[in-house]
């Protein structure tokens, strides 16, 4: 199948972190202008992310125009204004518990996203520090919200959508993904510390083609940029799946196209391609 042309794209499904957002955290101007010049054509462009719908940042869902919300790797699907969910990819209440009794021999902090938040126990987010990234620190802190037991939490639960996982071990990380992929889950990272997991066959390309469905849009006509390894399922879901100029070598492997870095525009490259008509060799 060759390239979807820029005429037909109706769907531009975008990942946050090392993708839309530079190094410094922020959308630049020139992607700023894209995302404006993309909604104003009619364009649906969403954030595809693996954070839960409380942790996508306002300078995206805050855009005129910006109506979807892909979420927790796609565990959940959200039409923003009124707050819905399109589509819940859950696991069921005894799925996360077998996922947090595997977890129990690790040194780890496992939190648990469900109805568009993110929560941890207590005693984990006492000891935040001593698993999460120092950039990662404030999110991770304003994020999430305090539970006593986990397991007794999740049996309330009409559906988890993510687990998100902590190690300070590299060890511990890949038994415990081995001991995750060997139960079922669907297990995948975003940095080099964590693992996600969801419900077996749920992944960002699973959000996205429910995504699709729910708005009448045909696959050839989305597309999708990314540049982690929880991107490589959305990447592969597109019609047209982009990767970044920075994106780990397996999310290289699984796009159609290669635009630029974050830190050099490369999502306003990919629009102003592939959905604005701009030349090229801007």
């Amino acid at each position: 199948m060759a390239v979807t042309k820029r005429s037909a794209i109706r769907l531009v499904a975008l990942d946050l972190d090392g993708t839309v957002f530079n190094s410094q955290k922020q959308i630049s101007p020139r992607t700023l202008a894209a995302l404006r010049a993309a909604l104003e054509q009619g364009v649906a462009v969403v954030p595809a992310t693996g954070r839960p719908l409380v942790g996508v940042p306002l300078q995206f869902t805050g855009l005129p125009g910006v109506r979807y919300a892909l979420t927790s790797n796609g565990g959940c699907v959200w039409q923003l204004q009124p707050r819905r969910a399109l589509a819940r990819l859950t696991m069921t209440p005894a799925q996360a518990q077998k996922a947090l009794r595997i977890l129990e021999p690790f040194d780890c902090m496992a939190d648990v996203y469900a109805d568009g938040q993110a929560w941890a126990t207590h005693e984990r987010l006492a000891q935040a520090a001593r698993f999460t990234p120092p950039e990662m620190l404030p999110y991770v802190l304003a994020s999430r919200q305090a539970v006593e037991d986990m397991p007794a939490f999740v049996a309330g639960c009409p559906g988890v959508e993510k687990l998100s996982i902590l190690f300070t071990s590299p060890g511990q990380r890949a038994a415990a993904r081995r001991a995750l992929a060997e139960a079922g889950f669907t297990v995948t990272h975003s940095i080099a510390t964590n693992l996600e997991v969801n419900a077996p066959g749920v992944h960002k390309g699973a959000g996205l083609l429910a995504l699709a469905r729910a708005l009448g849009i045909p696959r050839e006509c989305v597309m999708a940029c990314g540049d982690s390894a929880n991107d490589v399922e959305m990447l592969r879901a597109a019609g047209l799946g982009i990767a970044m100029g920075n994106a780990e070598p397996e999310v290289l492997g699984a796009a159609r196209a290669v635009t630029l870095s974050n830190d050099e525009d490369g999502v306003a490259a990919a629009l102003e391609r592939y959905v604005l008509g701009c030349p090229a060799d801007r």
